[in-house]
């Protein structure tokens, strides 16, 4: 997924970044709303994490305005307002999910993860395919009953494929669903990412079609 986090808290914002990296996701982080409507206009995101008070405005009057547009990309609140109004008000608003500071990281992955599949379709976090068994919640893997260990980046590819079974998709698309604005993206990154999904899980897990793009296979 890529991931819009709005936070001024940079202490917070890093390790919140860190820790989404580290599950093999995109992030982009602004720490003012003016800088995530901006982030807004140049990329799609599958995912927004959204403090509440920042220095430009409130979080709330942002996540009213996605909501009046029409805009249904989830959003989790990550907030230290804690009062059962405060989140009445968030949740009233429009979010997915409420979370307060202070949090664990991990906790915070696994919400990611659960809101996710949710719009996704399957909330179950046990998906097979052919003769994988996948565990979406733990990022595992396993094939005939042996485990498949991938990179982080590996997962990610792969879940997006798994996100939208039969649909094709191109080479730009997958490197913005995986890379951040900074990242240097080589050209061959997604090819060679897919020839190691391929290697690790069947060769016939993800199909090519010539100078279009990618889509899930059969495995």
């Amino acid at each position: 997924m890529r991931i819009l986090l709005i936070e001024d808290d940079t202490v917070l914002g890093a390790a919140v970044r860190d820790q989404i990296a580290g599950d093999g996701q995109s992030v982009d982080w602004v720490t003012r709303l003016d800088a995530a409507h901006e982030a807004q206009r140049s990329a799609s995101y599958d995912l927004i994490l959204l403090d509440l008070m920042l220095p430009d405005g409130r979080g709330i009057s942002f996540l009213k305005g996605l909501r009046a547009r029409g805009d249904v990309t989830p959003v989790i609140i990550l907030t230290a307002l804690d009062q059962i109004s405060d989140r009445i008000e968030g949740l009233n608003a429009g979010a997915d999910d409420y979370l307060v500071k202070p949090f664990d990281l991990p906790e915070l992955s696994a919400r990611i993860g659960s809101v996710a599949r949710r719009y996704s379709g399957n909330p179950n976090p046990i998906v097979t395919h052919g003769l994988l068994d996948i565990d979406l919640a733990a990022r595992s893997v396993h094939r005939e009953g042996k485990p498949v260990q991938l990179t982080a980046r590996e997962w990610a590819l792969f879940e997006a494929f798994l996100a939208r079974p039969g649909q094709l998709l191109s080479k730009a698309q997958l490197e913005e669903k995986l890379y951040t604005f900074d990242a240097e993206v080589e050209s061959n990154t997604i090819e060679v990412h897919v020839s190691r999904l391929r290697k690790k899980l069947g060769a016939a897990v993800i199909e090519t079609e010539r100078g279009m793009g990618y889509r899930l296979g059969k495995a």
